[in-house]
């Protein structure tokens, strides 16, 4: 998107990373379509942990939302940019600190929060300038999982987990009873949510804490 439909969302004083010409989205994965299920049309979106942009190039797309992604990874903003995003380089915190209350319609925060080392205050801050939150994660208490720590005594190492410890930035592993714990601790309410399969595909019905692969929350406070 251009810089001039993306200014709405920009914060005082951050220099924006911008281009105009759009590229065509990745193929879609069940979880970006159920994120973009809940996007509204034409509402303002900030993606934390934005990556390459495909998330938000979909949305742009699909939905036509005024989006910005915020990364610490300027590779990651560059690869924004060749998609016509705007983007910024710089640390979550700080960057949802420049916006007033209920700035945006809609927040995510995918396949990220396992890797923020103060998720508390994110979650809260990114509740505090959205009117909606969306939280996707992988599911570290998936039946696989455990079986492996039980069985090897050591980290995983799969197609999900690709690297070894030492390798690896700084997580903290969270399970779906871990995050509804914390909801529940922080007075967040959860509007909806969807438990995915292993295969990240399927539904999960049943023990999802268990048997669910992946998870996704639709938050408000």
């Amino acid at each position: 998107m251009s810089s001039a439909t993306s200014s709405s969302v920009s914060p005082a004083g951050a220099a924006p990373v911008t281009a105009t010409a759009a590229q065509p989205v990745e193929k879609r994965t069940v979880d970006m379509q159920i994120i973009g299920d809940w996007v509204e049309p034409n509402t303002r979106v900030l993606d934390l942990g934005c990556g390459a942009g495909a998330l938000l190039d979909y949305l742009v797309q699909s939905k036509q939302v005024s989006a910005v992604g915020v990364d610490l990874d300027f590779r990651q903003i560059t690869a924004c940019v060749r998609r016509g995003l705007s983007a910024y380089q710089g640390e979550m915190t700080e960057f949802l600190r420049a916006f007033p209350d209920k700035h945006f319609d809609r927040v995510i925060c995918s396949r990220t929060v396992q890797e923020l080392s103060d998720p508390t205050v994110v979650i809260l801050e990114a509740l505090r300038v959205g009117r909606r939150l969306t939280v996707g994660f992988v599911n570290h208490g998936f039946w696989k999982n455990r079986v492996n720590m039980l069985l090897r005594g050591r980290k995983i190492r799969n197609e999900v987990y690709t690297t070894e410890w030492f390798e690896s930035q700084p997580a903290n592993p969270v399970t779906i009873a871990d995050f509804e714990h914390f909801c529940v601790v922080k007075g967040i309410r959860i509007v909806r949510r969807v438990h995915l399969g292993g295969n990240w595909h399927d539904p999960c019905r049943a023990l999802p804490n268990l048997l669910a692969g992946y998870a996704l929350y639709d938050l408000a406070k």
